[in-house]
């Protein structure tokens, strides 16, 4: 059915410690996603993305709620979705042929066959021609690069990207923004994907949602209709310059009663 949501996050909540010392992280998150749509979820340090990406990837338990994809629970099974975080994470010891391959090789397949199956993502990011270097002789856009090629290429259709551009230079970062923007539309995969950057959500997102913090929790959610691939003059458009306005006025806002309490 083409309107049944593909992940579905429903009432998850997230506490930290016993008694009085405990800390909710997530109060009641609940949002769906499409097959094929990309999400960002963008809110300050401490809201309790990263905890919230960890039980969709199956990594942390909640304490209440479920997450399915396609109708099946992810809580505590890890391994059915792609992730992809800040830290590329490459083994220093392999070549980047190694890295890329690992998912598939792991699952069996040879190397001569994980290389040819991994080649149109290789050529997609520019990696071709360093395949047989190791991770220290690579760039940190090149590594990401890399690490991106490594998530593709575990086959999952869902795709959780935790600030994979964060500490990456303003023009690399555009670069790897607009590869992944291309990559993504040309597979139809599912996307899930923190930051903290404004800009970087309204340029890769078919959904936003803002989440303020003390406790984690869902303040706004945008759906944006401006075509993709998108590119800077995109969010020039005055219907994109209001759109961060209203986003960052509520940030500041939900910054303000965090600072009160």
């Amino acid at each position: 059915m083409p309107d049944q949501a593909y992940l579905t996050v429903e009432g998850v909540a997230k506490r930290f410690g016993t008694g009085e010392s405990a800390v909710a992280a997530l109060s009641h998150i609940s949002f769906t996603l499409m097959k094929g749509r990309f999400l960002s979820i963008l809110g300050p340090s401490g809201c309790g993305k990263t905890t919230l990406f960890n039980i969709i990837a199956g990594l942390l338990r909640p304490d209440d709620g479920d997450v399915t994809l396609d109708g099946q629970s992810l809580v505590m099974h890890p391994g059915m979705t792609g992730y992809m975080l800040q830290k590329d994470l490459l083994l220093p010891w392999r070549s980047i042929a190694d890295n890329i391959t690992l998912a598939q090789r792991l699952q069996g397949v040879n190397r001569r066959q994980a290389l040819r199956d991994a080649a149109p993502d290789v050529r997609a990011c520019g990696l071709d021609a360093m395949l047989s270097r190791r991770p220290d002789q690579l760039s940190g856009g090149q590594r990401q690069r890399a690490a991106l090629v490594r998530t593709l290429q575990t086959g999952k259709e869902m795709l959780l990207l935790d600030e994979p551009f964060g500490a990456l230079d303003p023009i690399t970062r555009l670069h790897l923004q607009q590869l992944l923007m291309k990559v993504c539309l040309q597979r139809g995969k599912t996307v899930l994907f923190v930051t903290h950057d404004v800009d970087e959500a309204l340029l890769l997102s078919d959904e936003i949602l803002l989440m303020g913090s003390s406790p984690g929790r869902i303040i706004a959610h945008y759906h944006l209709s401006q075509e993709k691939p998108r590119t800077l003059r995109t969010l020039a458009l005055p219907e994109m310059i209001a759109m961060k306005t209203e986003m960052l006025t509520l940030l500041d806002e939900e910054g303000l009663r965090d600072g009160d309490e």
